[in-house]
């Protein structure tokens, strides 16, 4: 295929649309007419079967029953044949596999055009005598509802596809053999397609499937955790193969974390329009795997090290926080005033304050409008130095994010960006109590600044060693709307 070929990935980590309440598979690949173009063309050249075709016995075939088996006539062909020295393809070419429902769409046709050029001699004529043939083999994929899988249900050769021609005219005493070799392939070549070349497809459709399988069954690693395939069942729906997923996350040691069972809840299986393929997955899969890759953590930066531009920043924060506040007349029973003017509660900072950021749950994805975002909970605290235990300052913060998929080699990566604060509560505050949209800019640089580069930067997951030979092309990859 075309390197500039697009393909659109509605992956794992894009949620598809929950509605209804029919049951659902946590997972379905559909893969269009150009992966199985593509797929079972391969799997004919590795079985080589241009080699089948150039060593179809044609001379033998057509001396089997000679003009429909008449006797007269057969022997005054037999007579002509006698003239023949040797026949056989000469040229033999494979063109564009045609994919097509049947009439009811529950089977698939997949047309096999062959393009031949036989040669034979004869002491009739001082050169070899070339002869053009078009046809094609149609074989029938359906479901196999045993096995859960594809099979290939029947493969021929209709005589109403073959079309022969002389590539160029003989002499007057060639042109009755000519026509009388014409006329004998015309039943010879089907017969010889199915009994030839039908085996050859059926072992190339029998490896596309098994390839297929693989692709599905291989554990996608997602952090250090995989997550684990399986076919539920196959469909074939208008000239599309869907292939129905189940899925369980296991642990870096195997063990079942959790099992994702056809669900009520349905997916929305969006058009597949004109990319070859998608994979579409339910939201608990979803969150499952995001929770995963993301989980509650705890983060401690020393902020004039790291970033010491914004240490400035939050110090004039304080001023200004301390100025709107003013000094308080409560003081603890050690006569320890907590009030404080506004150059002393800056002047609380050292060198080494910490900032400290816990995500207390793992980030949600929401999908909007064709967009991706992640909301998260975050709690934000401020420590003076690295000496006290008690917090200058404690916020809860609403946050999201844009999120942008992509992908680095066969790398599925999230990266979250522009990130806002859109709800700022104050927990508590050694300082008193204040409006924390004060804050706003400086938190959300802070988050940006540490929280971000932290949970970037790492694949998602990456599909089994089989994706890049199917997948080989760049990706798009789009989330659902809901």
């Amino acid at each position: 295929m075309a390197s500039s070929r697009t393909f659109t990935l509605l992956c794992g980590l894009l949620a598809a649309t929950l509605v209804g309440a029919t049951l659902s598979p946590p997972a379905v690949l559909i893969l269009g007419p150009e992966i199985i173009k593509e797929k079972l063309t391969q799997k004919l050249r590795d079985h080589d079967a241009l080699r089948i075709l150039h060593e179809l016995p044609l001379l033998s075939a057509i001396r089997e029953e000679p003009a429909g088996g008449i006797p007269i006539l057969g022997s005054l062909v037999n007579s002509a044949l006698n003239h023949i020295i040797w026949l056989k393809i000469t040229s033999a070419n494979i063109l564009e596999l045609q994919v097509q429902p049947s009439a009811d769409d529950q089977e698939l046709i997949v047309n096999i055009p062959l393009d031949l050029v036989a040669g034979f001699n004869t002491p009739l004529v001082s050169s070899i005598v070339e002869i053009h043939m078009e046809t094609e083999a149609q074989a029938t994929i359906r479901v196999e509802i045993s096995k859960k899988g594809l099979i290939l249900s029947s493969c021929s050769n209709s005589g109403r596809s073959l079309r022969i021609s002389l590539l160029k005219k003989l002499s007057f005493m060639a042109n009755p053999l000519a026509n009388s070799v014409m006329k004998l392939l015309v039943p010879a070549l089907p017969k010889l397609v199915k009994t030839q070349l039908c085996p050859v497809i059926e072992a190339a459709f029998e490896d596309m499937h098994e390839e297929l399988l693989r692709l599905v069954k291989a554990p996608i690693s997602i952090s250090s955790d995989h997550l684990e395939i399986d076919l539920l069942s196959s469909d074939i729906k208008d000239n599309t193969i869907q292939l129905n997923l189940g899925a369980k996350l296991l642990d870096s040691q195997g063990k079942g974390i959790k099992w994702f069972n056809e669900s009520v809840a349905s997916l929305t299986i969006p058009a597949l329009d004109s990319a070859p393929f998608s994979l579409t997955v339910r939201q608990d899969v979803v969150d499952a795997v995001l929770a995963d890759f993301l989980p509650p953590e705890e983060i401690m930066v020393l902020l004039d090290y790291v970033l010491p531009e914004m240490a400035l920043r939050l110090k004039d924060s304080i001023k200004r926080i301390s100025e709107k506040v003013g000094p308080l007349a409560i003081c603890s029973l050690k006569a320890v005033c907590w009030g404080l003017m506004s150059f002393q509660a800056a002047d609380q900072l050292k060198h080494t304050q910490i900032v400290k950021i816990l995500m207390q749950e793992s980030p949600k994805l929401l999908l909007d409008k064709g967009s991706a975002k992640v909301a998260q909970m975050i709690v934000l605290e401020i420590f003076a130095s690295n000496e006290v235990r008690r917090p200058f300052f404690t916020l809860g913060i609403e946050a999201n994010s844009e999120a942008q998929f992509y992908t680095k080699g066969i790398n599925l990566m999230l990266n979250i960006n522009d990130i806002s604060s859109e709800r700022i509560h104050l927990l508590n505050s050694e300082i008193n109590l204040f409006s924390p949209e004060i804050l706003k800019d400086i938190v959300t640089d802070l988050l940006a600044g540490i929280l971000l580069p932290n949970q970037n930067g790492a694949s998602l997951c990456y599909p089994s060693p089989h994706f890049p030979g199917l997948l080989r092309d760049a990706f798009v990859i789009t989330p659902v709307s809901l």
